[in-house]
């Protein structure tokens, strides 16, 4: 049989550990590694009396309180993970490749199925049951696979691994990291460290099953040792909502693409909850909550390359990804989130390194931590407004950018590449929108290069400014005309990036 997961009494039911199927010519299936980890659902009894002890009737009677329940895999399971930089040498460099058949995938015109259906307000097909119009993928009664179908799916959600393993250990870490008087300066509660130490418990949930749609150890990777630039409670913050972006904005970028619509099924189903960790993250930071119509969706090279720096080794049988990753790309005068007046922001205001280094605390003059006036304040709330936006249309932003070829990532493992030429626009992707500025004022200096330009003024729709949040820029080589659907495409055009934002 192949792998599956069974729905019963609300509860996903684990891959199974013992080799489901045998590897022959004929079928093409194969046999799976036996797990690492415990695999076997098992009962917590001391639960089942406390729910039975709440409830004031034995455990018996209580439908689902005597299932059996798959454990989750965690820190406990994979071993602690530890921080900092990384200072040996690679024994392995470069993505996984295999000779790629072209350099770039060609435009073409719509599928010309795309453009036969009427949208008329009536049924134009046959319904293949009652109450049920016809069409839709995966309805027409095959059982559900939850696996992967495909080298896209596979390196897709691999990725998403990567990203679940980063943040269970950064959840951890900010409550191991600073002390409660910390988080209490900070504005925040006892309650508000349990919710960090809840998402963290999510977190245990999002890595389990995405290990278990890998297929397990065949397929599946464990934790890294990790480096992190923040060094006070509100950087982290700062640093937890932008790595928490791009780990939400990555998957929108590619689930719609997965073969496997049962794989992309369950991948929606957790990636909604980490858009509220990410909504909950900028409300610790003193961030509105949500200050666009529609989050964006990015490819996965642009997530890897946002992700990478802050992997500083894995484990020897740890899984190589096959994204690009592009040359570094940084935002010389990014907004400060910290400052009461954002529009004051000098150059290099962030800490540490990396595409979503934090906001730099500021002096207490200056800072809308230590203000409590309304539109001036950056205190832990449930929402703050700020009178005095943090970005705006006309702003000058001043860029720096690497030359390819240097190593990241995980043992820095990884070389950095572009197949764009050099570069001569400023790409901004938010919400639904893909807008382009001049790159000008173009110079180098050693190693690095530098350049500036304009922000945009341009909305989505009336009403709603398309460059806002938490959003994306890159350097590209044409201002070639892309969607939400098809964003993977500009990637032969990136030059360098992308970088995190902060529009508001």
């Amino acid at each position: 049989m192949l792998f599956r997961v069974g729905f019963a009494a609300g509860l996903v039911a684990a891959v199974s550990a013992a080799p489901a199927v045998t590897t022959t010519a004929d079928t093409g299936e194969y046999t799976p590694l036996p797990y690492s980890y415990n695999q076997s659902p098992s009962v917590n009894s001391a639960a089942v009396s406390s729910a039975a002890s709440v409830a004031g009737i034995p455990a018996a009677e209580i439908p689902g309180a005597t299932n059996a329940v798959p454990p989750v895999i965690s820190s406990q399971v994979t071993g602690v993970t530890s921080h900092g930089p990384y200072t040996g040498t690679a024994t392995t460099t470069g993505a996984v490749s295999n000779s790629p058949a072209g350099t770039a995938i060609p435009v073409l015109p719509p599928n010309p199925t795309a453009l036969v259906y009427n949208p008329n307000g009536t049924l134009n097909n046959q319904e293949p049951i009652p109450y049920q119009p016809a069409g839709g993928l995966g309805t027409n009664g095959t059982e559900p696979v939850y696996r992967v179908q495909s080298d896209f799916d596979y390196m897709s959600i691999l990725l998403g691994l990567y990203q679940e393993w980063i943040e269970l250990d950064l959840f951890h870490n900010i409550l191991a990291t600073f002390s409660e008087e910390e988080f209490t300066a900070a504005g925040l509660t006892p309650s508000d460290r349990f919710l960090i130490e809840f998402m963290a418990d999510q977190e245990s949930g999002h890595a389990t099953m995405l290990s278990n749609l890998l297929g397990g150890p065949g397929g599946a990777t464990p934790q890294c040792t990790y480096n992190y630039p923040f060094k006070t409670v509100h950087e982290a913050f700062d640093f937890t909502q932008k790595l928490t972006r791009f780990g939400e904005s990555g998957v929108w970028g590619f689930q719609a693409h997965l073969d496997s619509r049962e794989v992309a099924q369950l991948l929606d189903q957790s990636i909604a909850t980490e858009a509220r960790q990410q909504m909950i993250f900028r409300q610790f930071a003193g961030l509105f909550p949500m200050p666009v119509w529609f989050e964006t969706g990015i490819p996965q090279s642009w997530a890897w390359t946002l992700l990478a720096p802050y992997i500083s080794s894995c484990p020897a049988d740890s899984k190589r990804l096959a994204w690009q990753n592009f040359p570094a790309l940084n935002v010389l005068n990014q907004p400060n989130s910290a400052r009461w007046n954002a529009s004051q922001t000098g150059l290099n205001e962030t800490t540490g390194f990396g595409p979503a280094a934090p906001s730099s605390d500021v002096p207490e003059s200056e800072s809308c931590i230590a203000r409590n006036d309304t539109g001036f304040s950056c205190k832990a709330a449930v929402s703050q407004n700020r009178t005095i936006p943090l970005s705006y249309p006309g702003r000058e932003v001043y860029l720096s950018w690497e030359e390819p070829g240097k190593l990241v990532g995980p043992n820095n493992s990884y070389v950095t590449d572009t197949k764009a030429s050099a570069p001569q626009f400023v790409i901004w992707v938010s919400q639904l929108n893909v807008t382009y500025s001049p790159l000008t004022n173009i110079s180098k200096q050693g190693e690095l290069n530098y350049g500036m330009t304009i922000q945009p003024d341009v909305s989505t729709y009336e009403g709603d400014p398309a460059i806002n949040g938490t959003m994306f820029i890159a350097l590209t080589d044409a201002d070639l005309p892309f969607t939400a659907f098809n964003l993977s495409m500009v990637n032969p055009h990136v030059a360098a990036g992308p970088f995190l934002y902060q529009a508001g």
